[in-house]
């Protein structure tokens, strides 16, 4: 790894993930969009840069708008969806499948819907967010590739309708205005048993994923900016993910 100004507490990191895992502790990662900005899909919120600085969230990707404006709705939030889902993993999703199918992590967290930790070869990841993969009917809740969505939309059917029931179909993410699926309640519970969270890429501004890491025994941080959970942190690393990731699984591996 070429040199970074956040060396000392890389190794640090390392160290302490070493010790939680030599020691038998479950060590769980939360993800949120600063882990896939280098698979080139903005943020949401980096003023100048975040994809709300170009649009109103409510306007285009909300469960009213869904409901009573569905041309807005797939004409501008659900293309905004799919312009995801030809992103490819970079080296921190990479890493981090690497660490789980090497035993140092237990499973992923994440508040991105861009499907980037399935496509890296994670197994077990908790999508609160939903994801850009499914779709869903809103009245009997079948559940069927997003394709099947998309050529309706290709038919010129908009709203979509399910052809079992007649009820819309919707990308299964979530929205605003819509409630959190059962998965976050999977995902809380997960937190609890850890020994540690490590947070890679995350805000924590987006609530009410922003209240896990205060059900944590323990937490690393790994994010450019700072977030209002620094002060909390066992360590924190004001890195890109992927330089901070491979920094701290080369020293593991070589430790």
């Amino acid at each position: 790894m070429g040199f970074t100004r956040n060396m000392d507490t890389i190794t640090k990191a390392a160290a302490f993930i070493q010790q939680v895992y030599t020691d038998g502790g479950n060590i769980l990662v939360l993800t949120g969009a600063g882990i896939s900005t280098e698979s080139g899909i903005p943020d949401f919120r980096s003023p100048g840069t975040g994809l709300w600085e170009r649009m109103n969230p409510m306007e285009v990707l909300s469960l009213p708008v869904l409901e009573a404006h569905p041309q807005q709705f797939y004409k501008t939030g659900f293309r905004l969806l799919m312009e995801m889902r030809s992103a490819e993993p970079n080296q921190a999703h990479l890493i981090l499948a690497k660490m789980e199918e090497e035993g140092y992590i237990q499973g992923i967290i994440t508040q991105n819907i861009d499907n980037l930790h399935h496509k890296a070869g994670s197994k077990q990841v908790w999508e609160v967010h939903g994801n850009t993969r499914d779709a869903n009917c809103i009245r009997c809740g079948r559940v069927f590739p997003i394709e099947e969505l998309e050529s309706c939309l290709a038919e010129g059917t908009i709203p979509p309708r399910c052809k079992k029931c007649g009820g819309i179909i919707r990308p299964s993410v979530v929205l605003f205005g819509d409630p959190m699926p059962r998965v976050y309640q999977e995902a809380m519970t997960a937190v609890k048993k850890a020994e540690l969270l490590i947070i890679v890429g995350s805000s924590l501004s987006v609530y009410p994923v922003a209240y896990l890491p205060e059900l944590a025994k323990q937490c690393i941080i790994i994010n450019l900016t700072p977030t209002e959970f620094d002060v909390r942190a066992k360590l924190v690393i004001h890195e890109k993910a992927s330089t901070a990731l491979l920094g701290i699984y080369e020293m593991i591996k070589n430790s």
